[in-house]
């Protein structure tokens, strides 16, 4: 079965089943798995000296082992139907749009509830969120993650099958859990930091693309988006969430708190409205969704085009 049409059934699969919860219950997910690995060698290997050199040795190992998995599991009995589930699973598109919505409906109850219900999809401080920076953060949580769960492991499947695909979750899952700037990673993460950047790079900017498409943006827009996507602080991140501010009419981004400490970081179209409020939530997973049906309908295209050259 060609790798087209495994994609657009395993993001057809994911949209329709989501996360079988009832099954994680019973067995690790692959994710859960990776990171356990990245965690033993965070542990074992995140001292001393030469750290940096012992940070890239780890995050080869990692990517030498996904790689070989996915190499594997495509050449087992019923290749593609394994392939079909695995990718179906490492897509994250459901979940995103389950846990966003969760914001939304939090944000009509009460505001603990919606900052808790964030606090599931961000890493920053929600404790003392009002309404409008939590519309904020779900909506730039919702556009980021949008590439790197969902664009980012399609795009490399597309190219490498599934053992791009996996190679692209181990490389996400070591950045989110060593790829930081502080005392403890700053060198060791930095290998994993940086790959992360380059994995990210092409699918960041086909997901801008999809999510300027999908909210009907004028063209006029693109060099806006693009000056505010250079000032984000991730050369990847402000992409997506650029063009989803862009397309709602707010302004996302701005100052925020990490472990109690204030960043003061500018804001992504700031002549936006900054108080979107849950409706901006949900026209924001409006507009993911119809950008995630113009990827779905580009992958036969994709594949009409591949056989036309070859």
């Amino acid at each position: 079965m060609p790798a087209e049409a495994v994609l657009a059934l395993a993001l057809i699969l994911d949209a329709l089943a989501g996360e079988p919860a009832f099954l994680w219950r019973h067995l690790p997910h692959p994710v859960v798995l990776i990171g356990r690995v990245i965690a033993l060698l965070d542990q074992g290997l995140n001292r001393g000296s030469f750290r940096k050199i012992k940070g890239l040795a780890a995050i080869v190992s990692i990517c030498g082992a996904a790689v070989a998995v996915g190499i594997l599991l495509s050449r087992l009995p019923l290749a593609p139907f394994w392939q079909l589930l695995l990718a179906a699973i490492l897509l994250a598109w459901r979940s995103l749009v389950d846990h966003v919505a969760a914001v939304a409906d939090a944000l009509t109850r009460s505001l603990p509830e919606a900052r808790i219900a964030l606090g599931r999809i961000v890493g920053r401080d929600t404790t003392e969120m009002d309404e409008a920076a939590i519309a904020r953060a779900a909506i730039e949580s919702a556009a980021e993650n949008f590439s790197d769960g969902v664009i980012a492991p399609a795009f490399w499947f597309l190219l490498l099958g599934l053992p791009g695909m996996l190679l692209c979750k181990a490389i996400s899952t070591a950045d989110s859990m060593i790829g930081y700037r502080n005392d403890r990673y700053a060198e060791f993460g930095w290998a994993a930091a940086r790959l992360d950047d380059l994995a990210n790079w092409a699918p960041a900017r086909l997901s801008a693309l999809l999510i300027v498409l999908a909210g009907a943006v004028p063209p006029r827009s693109w060099p806006a988006i693009a000056a505010e996507a250079r000032r984000h602080r991730s050369p990847n991140a402000g992409w997506p969430e650029a063009a989803m501010a862009h397309a709602l009419g707010v302004s996302l981004a701005g100052p925020r708190r990490y472990g109690g400490v204030l960043h003061d970081e500018p804001f992504i179209h700031p002549a936006g409205n900054r108080t979107p409020g849950i409706s901006g939530i949900r026209r924001a997973i409006g507009v993911l969704w119809r950008a995630w049906g113009l990827f779905l309908a580009l992958i036969p295209a994709l594949f009409l085009l591949k056989r036309l050259v070859t």
